[in-house]
């Protein structure tokens, strides 16, 4: 089994709490750590820059301060590689080290400003989600009351990170931003924790347009673990399986990947409270699909995909 997870808010948990380990073997509040990450053989993790909604004005110093976290707590020793390309990833997916992706959820504090972008870019980050749930400079977030898409200063935006090669995710888009993004980028972009709403009719999740367009493009959705977007009540890896099989029937072989959201959530799908239940998943993923569209599933698409889309050095 080879795991790549598409979101998770650690770095989160370790700004508000400094004292949390990532790599200690004793158990703490965080969900994904260092120990977990070698049992479920995630080689690659996806480390979101979120500032909580606590903070009411984002500022850059915030995103440099998380990034920080990520360079000298995560990314220090040696034993975790931040990716930044195509070599980076290689090395990982065919060495001992594990692999952390920076991102960014919610890109409030750039302001528009594309030296603010260019300093993200030299940091490390790779993929910008550019709301959260609300609104913003740049666009709506899918649970804006206005519903309306990107801004001028936006689209812009999203032409540079076009041109840096800053990926983009539509997970917290307001639809009609989700339909602007696509018309304005020139490459694939991805949803990285959200599912079906054909299943689950949450707002988070994609409505089958959304995700034939993401097939359409090349891009890929992550398949995440929160409860309420799984199903609204009862939510179980049955039910997480019912998104695949949709997402599947729509000709999604090749865009399913995980994104689990973990250490974004208060309340955990039974079997898969932490990232060293991983067996869990995989042993029902290999038990209902044939292997090749399983081992797509945990690692493939994600890594498929960054191969493409990541700088070349």
């Amino acid at each position: 089994m080879i795991v790549i997870d598409g979101h998770c808010d650690v770095l989160m948990k370790m700004y508000e709490d400094p004292s949390l380990d990532f790599f200690s073997e004793r158990p703490s509040s965080l969900d994904v750590t260092y120990p977990r990450m070698c049992h479920s053989n995630i080689k690659v993790q996806f480390f979101a820059i979120y500032i909580s909604e606590r903070i009411k004005f984002p500022q850059l110093d915030h995103y440099l301060e998380y990034a920080v976290i990520l360079h000298r707590k995560i990314a220090g020793d040696g034993r975790i590689r931040a990716i930044r390309n195509r070599g980076d990833l290689e090395a990982v997916m065919n060495g001992p080290q594990r692999g952390a992706l920076l991102t960014l959820e919610g890109a409030d504090a750039l302001q528009g400003n594309p030296l603010y972008l260019r300093t993200l870019y030299e940091l490390g980050v790779r993929m910008i989600g550019t709301t959260w749930n609300y609104a913003n400079w740049a666009a709506d977030g899918v649970l804006e009351p206005r519903q309306a898409g990107f801004t001028r200063k936006g689209k812009a935006f999203i032409k540079d990170c076009n041109e840096l090669g800053i990926l983009l995710d539509a997970s917290h888009l307001s639809v009609r931003g989700f339909w602007d993004l696509a018309e304005c980028s020139n490459k694939p972009f991805v949803a990285t924790h959200s599912n079906a709403k054909a299943v689950c009719a949450h707002p988070r999740n994609l409505d089958d347009g959304q995700i034939l367009e993401i097939i359409r493009t090349g891009g890929r959705i992550g398949m995440t673990f929160v409860p309420w977007f799984v199903a609204g009540e009862g939510a179980a890896i049955d039910g997480l399986l019912k998104h695949i099989d949709h997402i599947l029937s729509l000709g999604g072989a090749g865009t399913l990947a995980i994104g689990s959201d973990f250490d974004g959530i208060d309340r955990w799908i039974p079997g898969l409270e932490h990232a060293g239940h991983y067996d869990r998943l995989a042993l029902e993923l290999y038990k209902r699909y044939p292997d090749d569209v399983a081992s797509a599933i945990l690692h493939g698409n994600w890594h498929s995909f960054l191969m493409e889309q990541l700088p070349v050095h």
